[in-house]
């Protein structure tokens, strides 16, 4: 199949879910609105921002003056922990279900500093982060109320991100939730099929092709997933098989920040501007249980599709139908590898047309 000609729609192996593809729509899809680049800065340390050290934040709490990264239990937290009061279940028709969902929201704080996104934050600071991410997880999922630690960044207005200081969240549930228990399934099956674990043949067969990759280092791979829906998702994958964030050695803590500052940098360059994009990270579930079949990895999913401010929105037949894109993944990926791994902000003339 000529997929730069013909729609078609390709198969997301992780959820088992269709995207419409109609390359043929447009031959050059990011030739359009053409605008400057982004170059507002913000300050280093924001006496208004709840997040900045020293500073008071909304609940009453007052921050630490804290050097590297900081943590704390969201003050407007969207699950109450085990004991808090719960709504009780809905009545016992089959057509009526809800049941209280407990569990605990934190707050990750990446840096002291108010004006660095991660794509600025450098792999030292980024690795301390993920070292956060690894001693939560671990804390968090050695809960007896915990069957799930979700970690994500929302990162710009475009996003719903309320506070530009760099900071992303955890929420760690009692149940696996949707999205996570739909992959649980789809590796779990795979498993059983053909005794191998899906996401490790599908980075195998990504990195020999090569089309579809943005870029790698000697522990992660970079790409965009041949099912993408977002028109610059992409994926990070560990080459090694590990279950989740905890596993990782030393080594692979840098190297997983290294290749998120990497594909960071790239996002902006694209459209030299602060890149929107909600981040994820799909690991196994934390009941105690064994997961062989798990393999944990992190989504990237941008809105951006032209410029700065064109944007990609989930409307009319995505909404009703399927998802739907015009830019497939390969030539995404040929997007994001042709940026360069120097930020736009940091070249030598990037104060000229400021």
């Amino acid at each position: 199949m000529q997929f730069e000609d013909h729609p078609h729609r390709r198969f997301n192996q992780l959820t088992g879910e269709w995207v419409l593809v109609s390359p043929h729509r447009t031959k050059r899809p990011w030739q359009g609105q053409q605008e400057q680049p982004d170059r507002a800065t913000l300050p280093a340390y924001d006496k208004q921002c709840y997040l900045c050290p020293g500073n008071g934040r909304a609940g009453g709490a007052v921050n630490p003056d804290y050097a590297d990264t900081f943590v704390f239990t969201n003050d407007f937290a969207a699950l109450l922990p085990e004991g808090a009061e719960q709504p009780p279940a809905t009545d016992n028709h089959s057509l009526l279900v809800a049941e209280p969902e407990t569990g605990v929201c934190r707050v990750i704080c990446y840096s002291p500093r108010h004006d660095l996104t991660l794509a600025r934050l450098g792999a030292a600071q980024a690795a301390k982060v993920v070292d956060l991410w690894c001693e939560e997880s671990v804390s968090l999922g050695s809960r007896a109320d915990i069957g799930y630690v979700q970690i994500f960044e929302n990162r710009g207005q475009a996003m719903g991100c309320s506070n530009p200081h760099p900071h992303g969240q955890i929420w760690a549930t009692r149940s696996v939730p949707m999205i996570p228990a739909a992959e649980d399934r789809r590796q779990h099956a795979h498993r059983a099929e053909k005794g191998t674990c899906l996401l490790c043949d599908y980075l195998s067969l990504e990195l020999a092709r090569g089309e579809r990759i943005v870029f790698e280092n000697d522990s992660f791979a970079a790409l965009v997933p041949f099912w993408a829906v977002w028109p610059f998702e992409t994926m990070i994958l560990p080459k090694a098989h590990l279950a989740d964030v905890a596993a990782m050695d030393p080594a692979q803590r840098r190297d997983l920040a290294d290749a998120m500052v990497r594909l960071n940098i790239r996002y902006d360059n694209l459209f030299e501007t602060s890149f929107p994009y909600s981040m994820g990270i799909h690991q196994a579930p934390s009941d105690g249980a064994d997961h062989p079949h798990w393999h944990f990895h992190l989504h990237y999913y941008p809105p951006l599709l032209r410029s700065r401010t064109v944007r990609k929105f989930m409307v009319g037949y995505e909404m009703m139908a399927m998802p739907q894109r015009d830019l497939t993944a390969e030539a995404a990926a040929a997007r994001l590898r042709e940026q360069p791994e120097v930020h736009y902000m940091d070249l030598p003339d990037a104060g000229e047309n400021a």
